[in-house]
């Protein structure tokens, strides 16, 4: 263990570093490094266990940085510690092309374990990894062998704690007693505006303490040796996760700036930094660290050793348990069992031989009935909604937690898959985003697909992510009826499509909705959008079920209304409004008039396809018409001829006032391809 000399020098090197670094790149935040230092000395030189050597390492601790615009302490870290970030990238901060990106991005730099900046969402993330955390070592751990075992540890600051998602966290985290959670809060009182008192007024302790946790109060932030004792208390703890309180000074050793707003997103300047390295008593030139302190910093040594021990104890646990073994490295790897593809076949030819009449979120659950059964790592969920989201099936009993913090099985056995996250759209969110970057689960969540909004942020992270979560949003459209424009989606699912590396489907029918389901859990690398609806939707009878995977596909030809003529125009239609389409077709059949009907489940899967299937799907040269219960702009983009939507806000009335009201019929839509044909 260093003594508090060698303690101080390590902790100013990460200051050094940060003061450095920001203002070569005349950009970033170098006050909450500063003050934030002797607590990664505490925590990161006598505690965290993890491998520079091999960042991906199974069972290492995760840390998250939730207070992302601190993202110099964290590459500091990496750089002295010894993963691969050498010196020259914490010279080139924010500088395009660099692994020291303003905030911290999962998948760029060796070590950074999410994606952090929007504050809130690291600390959620961070529940998500030790949710994750617990249920493999339920479901994989055995007496002597605890294969799964590591602590999640997060910092977070005042603003953090401000947004609304962390009480969704900090609730939830509580009640599912993640003892393995600790969190480390940087009071030092200060933000963007200021000293937060006028705004921020939050008895802290108190609040987690009433949300279920153990909390260590005023630990000061710049004594190591006391960050150290709590962190090894909190380590101790067996039912609730714990927050430690560390007083720090925002720029500690900046002589006019600590304790100051303006040490917060600025460059200190040179003359600043040249007072602050006197302060300190660092007398080295910018970038310059002595070897002796990168000695005190090198964790490659350990961490291999940490690695060796448990690579040992997994070779024990193959040897006794190969099949369980099997299991958790295939789930870890992110790998999909072998007959999955078998399974998803089966799963859509099955809806199609049946070809139901049900409501799309019912098909969602029909399907997941199968998946789940074949996926144990599919972990489901919903905000309160489980009873119209359908998230839950016979293989997902609930999540349950016992006094003592243990998960709960129920008399077959089986650990619960589905949560009951509450009505915690956001958190639920993030905590899905968390547990998809642990691995071993493939975490889905519903709610209605209006109430998106609410998880909007944290589905843009899982894009930019590149991380396998699904979100099951259902009552897509006015179809819902009588409750109103508040939860009649209008602009949702247009919007949703404009993140990028989100795919969104919309199905018509229960062989769609088992595709989407199939190529949701296929895609390693995005999250899915799945809009469902609430009312009835009758099967669309189909040729073929192959192209249904390529996001558009042709459902209907003139031949099939008794037509033996080339189309004349095409029909595009999404989700319940596939039935008014073809009814649309049947209407101008009985007028000799050939139309086309072209079913488009998910307009970024399309958009991906080649321009060859793309004109084979909307040949040139014929009108196009769109139908859809939403806004009507990302039509356009087909070379629409005119588009059935809606640009107002819905009404309260009951489905299918509402469809004639606004124009939702197949008279209507017969009719508007008739006035495009009289314009061409």
């Amino acid at each position: 263990m260093a003594n508090t000399q060698q303690s101080h020098q390590m902790a100013n090197a990460i200051r050094a570093l940060a003061m450095d670094a920001v203002q070569q790149a005349n950009s970033g935040h170098p006050g909450a490094p500063m003050g934030m230092a002797d607590m990664a000395v505490a925590l990161w030189g006598r505690h965290l266990k993890h491998n520079p050597s091999n960042p991906q390492w199974f069972d290492r601790d995760r840390f998250v940085l939730s207070n992302g615009h601190a993202s110099m302490l964290l590459y500091a870290l990496l750089h002295l510690t010894g993963y691969d970030l050498p010196l020259q990238e914490l010279k080139n901060f924010r500088q395009l092309g660099s692994k020291t990106a303003g905030h911290p991005e999962v998948g760029h730099t060796p070590g950074v374990e999410t994606t952090t900046g929007p504050l809130g969402q690291g600390i959620t993330n961070a529940v998500g990894f030790a949710l994750a955390e617990k249920l493999l070592a339920a479901e994989f751990n055995r007496e002597g062998h605890a294969v799964v075992d590591h602590h999640t540890y997060a910092f977070l600051g005042d603003g953090c704690l401000m947004e609304g998602i962390s009480h969704e966290a900090v609730g939830l985290a509580g009640a599912w007693k993640l003892n393995k959670l600790i969190a480390l809060y940087d009071d030092n009182g200060i933000s963007i505006d200021g000293q937060v008192a006028p705004w921020f007024i939050d008895n802290t302790p108190q609040r987690f303490a009433a949300c279920g946790w153990n909390v260590i109060e005023a630990v000061d932030g710049h004594d190591v040796d006391a960050l150290s004792a709590a962190i090894a208390a909190a380590k101790t703890s067996t039912d609730k996760p714990t927050l430690i309180v560390c007083k720090t000074a925002i720029g500690k050793g900046s002589p006019n700036r600590a304790n100051t707003a303006k040490a917060h997103g600025e460059p200190l300047g040179s003359e600043e930094i040249n007072l602050t390295r006197a302060v300190l008593g660092w007398s080295h030139e910018p970038f310059v660290i002595p070897e002796s302190v990168y000695a005190d910093w090198d964790a490659k040594a350990a961490g291999e050793a940490f690695e060796t021990e448990w690579t040992l104890r997994f070779a024990a646990y193959e040897a006794a348990y190969p099949e369980l073994a099997f299991e958790l490295t295939r789930r870890m790897r992110g790998d999909l069992p072998k007959d999955f593809a078998q399974v998803a076949v089966d799963t859509v030819v099955a809806a199609h031989t049946k070809a139901e009449t049900v409501a799309s979120r019912k098909a969602s659950q029909l399907a997941l009935e199968a998946f789940t059964a074949a996926l144990p790592e599919l972990l489901g969920g919903s905000a309160d909604l489980t009873g119209s989201n359908l998230t839950n099936t016979k293989s997902t009993p609930a999540l349950r937690f016992d006094a003592a913090g243990a998960v709960v099985r129920t008399e077959a056995g089986q650990i619960g898959r589905h949560i009951n996250y509450g009505v915690r759209e956001f958190g639920m969110a993030a905590i899905m985003n968390g547990v998809a970057l642990h691995g071993g689960f493939i975490p889905y969540g519903g709610t209605f697909l209006t109430f998106s909004d609410y998880s909007r942020n944290a589905i843009r992270m899982a894009a930019l992510m590149k991380q396998r979560v699904i979100h099951v949003f259902t009552h897509d459209s006015i179809g819902l009826g009588e409750d109103g424009p508040t939860h009649q989606s209008i602009e949702h699912v247009a919007s949703l499509r404009l993140i990028p590396n989100l795919d969104v489907w919309r199905p018509a029918d229960t062989a769609e909705t088992a595709v989407a389901w199939s190529v949701a859990l296929s895609n390693r690398d995005k999250p899915t959008v799945l809009a469902l609806s609430r009312q009835n939707l009758p099967y669309a009878p189909k040729r073929d079920l192959g192209d249904i995977s390529r996001g558009a596909y042709v459902l209907s030809e003139p031949s099939d209304v008794g037509l033996k003529k080339k189309p004349v125009a095409v029909i595009i239609a999404t989700g319940s409004e596939v039935q008014m389409a073809l009814k649309a077709q049947s209407l101008l059949a009985a007028k000799k008039i050939a139309v086309r009907v072209v079913s488009m489940p998910s307009t970024t899967t399309f958009d991906r396809e080649d321009v060859k299937y793309k004109k084979a799907v909307l040949p040139t040269g014929i009108p196009r018409i769109a139908v859809e219960m939403g806004v009507t702009d990302g039509w356009w983009k087909y070379g629409c001829a005119a588009v059935v939507g809606i640009d107002t806000y819905g009404e309260s009335a009951p489905a299918p006032v509402l469809f004639k009201h606004f124009g939702f019929t197949e008279e209507n839509v017969a009719a508007t391809v008739l006035a495009a044909l009289k314009r061409k």
